[in-house]
């Protein structure tokens, strides 16, 4: 091992510690990820509606990008862990180089497809061509498919990184990469003239003389992502230079990078259920959407703002899932079978901690919290929408407890390489329970979005006592990797 490894040691000693360890950063990153959206959203929003439509209109297909390369990946996390706690260190580094080779190709792929097919995805979104919409959409798509494989090397970075053991490196890129794009995000869109940056910073005359001198009025919504593309790029440059450097502890050669079909059968067997996953996750979101908009305007407008509180409370069990993910995946290459299954109990323990304390601080205040993000949001702060709100968070809230323990279920799975069988149990939640019975509560019994809201909480309740049956049984301790022996490039 390299001696500038950075990784946390998961296989001896305590569990809750290095657990918390893996964990935090994670949780730190997944906020930090926020940002891109929430500074393309401030200022594009500069230009106008249609300029924020056409986010809109671009997201789903950028989410299932995101899906697919996030979902790949996930077997980068699976095989480096648990090679690396069965001690097989140069299985690892070969694994990491052809993660990152199989998904630049497929990035590739993706790259090309998606420039041509664009138009037509964003008219199946639902943008009407030749409309300002359409057309910034269109243009948007294009940057960031054209950047997509600084995107995905990203994302192989931190999943490679995750499971060596190490989050803090990742965390660290991250926070480069955000800010590079909030710096960028004001001077790309609007460019010099009108820029309210100057003003903020006391420079108002220097904006009329880079004016006059450049002319450069911003590209608009192109220029978001352009700077969206480059701040990616660095951060992915920045991870790779360390990955082939040793620096995080991995050191895959260029000869891994050759194409090794053995391997990348691997790869797809244990990423492509995870990116499958991901992407009906999505379709599903969207059908939810389309069932809650049949209780009117006001119920869609309280779905978004609980929405907004759901990401907040589901990030700790984020966090702590794929910090699970590592510390199971090591264990079990090791052939530490009932301290992996200890590692889920511990998260376990730790995320309905979380919500236990978060809930109960969150039911007296259900109608304030509602009605801050309504005023944040910039909405009309309506006693219906707030009152619809409220109701979610003290019918479903309590149900979050049951989710924390599903999602650190599916960490278990996804640690030991059953990604199948975590995709059929996520998929089961929203596609078996939540959108089912909500539809039938809210139209067949006649209760409105508050049987939706009943619906979420009775699909985390099924949800968790499936997966936790299934858990009790053991099959999925079985692991991925070979544990005998594997040749040294010296032999």
């Amino acid at each position: 091992m390299s001696k500038h490894d950075r990784s946390v040691d998961v296989i001896d000693g305590a569990l809750a510690k290095p657990l918390l360890l893996l964990s935090a950063p994670i949780v730190a990153s997944q906020v930090l990820n926020v940002g891109y959206n929430l500074a393309d959203t401030y200022w594009v929003g500069r230009l106008g509606p249609e300029a924020v439509a056409a986010l809109s209109y671009a997201w789903p297909i950028v989410f299932l990008m995101v899906s697919v390369g996030g979902g790949l990946t996930v077997a980068g996390t699976v095989l480096v862990a648990q090679h690396k706690g069965a001690g097989s260190f140069v299985q690892s580094h070969h694994v990491a180089g052809q993660t990152l080779s199989f998904v630049t190709l497929v990035a590739a792929v993706f790259a090309a497809v998606g420039y041509v097919l664009t138009p037509w995805l964003v008219s199946v979104i639902g943008a009407t061509p030749g409309t300002d919409p359409y057309t910034f959409a269109v243009q948007y798509t294009r940057i960031v498919f054209l950047g997509i494989a600084f995107m995905f090397w990203f994302f192989i970075f931190d999943a490679l990184s995750r499971g060596w053991g190490d989050t803090k490196t990742p965390l660290y890129l991250m926070v480069i990469s955000v800010a590079l794009n909030v710096v960028l995000d004001p001077f790309l869109i609007l460019g010099f003239s009108g820029n309210p940056v100057f003003g903020w910073v006391g420079l108002s005359g220097l904006e009329a003389t880079l004016h006059s001198l450049t002319g450069f009025s911003g590209y608009g919504v192109t220029g978001a992502a352009i700077a969206t593309v480059f701040s990616r790029g660095t951060a992915a440059a920045v991870g790779l230079y360390l990955l082939f450097s040793g620096s995080v502890g991995l050191e895959p050669s260029f000869d891994d990078l050759r194409p090794d079909p053995e391997t990348i059968r691997e790869i797809l067997d244990i990423g492509a259920p995870t990116a499958a996953e991901q992407g009906l996750r999505g379709l599903g979101i969207a059908a939810l959407t389309a069932i809650i908009a049949l209780a009117g305007d006001d119920a869609v407008a309280a779905y978004g703002i609980v929405n907004r509180l759901s990401s907040l409370l589901f990030l700790p069990a984020l966090g702590l899932a794929r910090g699970t993910e590592t510390v199971v995946g090591q264990n079990l290459g090791a052939d530490q079978v009932e301290r992996a299954k200890r590692a889920v109990y511990v998260s376990g323990v730790v995320v309905v901690s979380i919500f236990a304390v978060v809930t109960a601080l969150a039911y007296p205040f259900a109608e304030g919290i509602v009605g801050f993000f309504l005023a944040a949001g910039g909405g009309e702060s309506t006693e219906s929408v707030i009152e619809i709100g409220a109701a979610y968070i003290t019918i479903a809230g309590p149900a979050y407890l049951f989710l924390g323990v599903f999602q650190i279920a599916l960490g278990g799975f996804r640690g030991s390489g059953s990604t199948r069988l975590a995709m059929v149990f996520s998929t089961q939640e929203l596609w078996l329970y939540r959108i089912p019975i909500s539809y039938a509560l809210l139209v067949w019994v006649g209760m409105g979005v508050t049987g939706v809201w009943y619906a979420v909480a009775i699909s985390y309740v099924l949800s968790a006592l499936t997966t936790c049956a299934w858990f009790l049984r053991g099959t999925w301790t079985e692991g991925v990797v070979d544990r005998a022996p594997h040749p040294t490039p010296g032999d």
